[in-house]
């Protein structure tokens, strides 16, 4: 009696081995910036891995493109949907997914919704409310930079929001406006306009970044769902 127990327990081990190995079961852990997980690629990979590997566990976790860029080096994280302004490093690969554009998100009956070609320049007395530069120093010291060129030389900065939803529901309560990506009209609340500005040219690149030594199937498999998803 033990030795069929025996028997079938590495019958069943080797069998998970094998599904493992395939890709068809295991774990794969991917990060993803919340606020372009509303549309799109990002959620349209995560329900085709559930749909192609419905034996496999898929771990999500949403936070920073600075925290997950540190997570997939470290091997926290298989795979992570971040902005990649900052230089990632040659120990990861990336696939591109887009370029997205920054907006003004002011609550709507603010004076600058008014404007029919807004500027830099006609910020300066606006209040902002803006994110800590730890949450992505590279983006922080660009976009300030950015403004800088542009006349607004000292954004009047009156209150952070460490993610997009917090500073959305500061702006949506007029505490002030914001700079926030394009993808934000996918989740945009109805008491906020999402303001085109002339000459603010920050292109946001996005991307899946994952680590080049990873050879994990599911991994390998998740990267073609992504790359047949974002297209040529």
């Amino acid at each position: 009696m033990d030795a069929r127990r025996i028997l079938h327990e590495v019958n069943e081990a080797a069998a998970r081995a094998k599904r493992v190995a395939s890709g068809q079961s295991g774990t794969l852990r991917v990060g993803f910036v919340e606020s372009v997980s509303w549309h799109g690629v990002v959620p349209d990979s995560f329900r085709e891995f559930r749909e192609r590997q419905p034996d496999a566990e898929l771990q999500l976790k949403p936070a920073s493109s600075f925290e997950h860029t540190e997570a997939v080096h470290s091997g926290r994280l298989d795979a992570g949907f971040v902005f990649t302004i900052a230089n990632i490093g040659r120990e990861l690969a990336q696939l591109p997914i887009a370029s997205l554009n920054l907006m003004l998100a002011a609550a709507k009956g603010h004076p600058l919704t008014k404007f029919k070609r807004l500027r830099l320049r006609d910020l300066n007395d606006a209040a902002f409310v803006w994110f800590p530069r730890r949450e992505s120093p590279a983006y922080y010291d660009r976009l300030m930079h950015e403004c800088f060129r542009g006349g607004l030389k000292s954004p009047h900065i009156v209150q952070e929001g460490v993610n997009e939803a917090t500073i959305l529901s500061l702006v949506s309560c007029g505490l002030g406006v914001a700079f926030v990506s394009s993808a934000t009209r996918w989740r945009c609340p109805e008491s906020v306009a999402l303001l085109p500005v002339a000459d603010l040219k920050l292109p946001l690149p996005f991307a899946l970044i994952w680590r080049k030594a990873n050879a994990s199937p599911l991994l390998v498999k998740f990267i073609d769902d992504v790359r047949l998803l974002s297209g040529p």
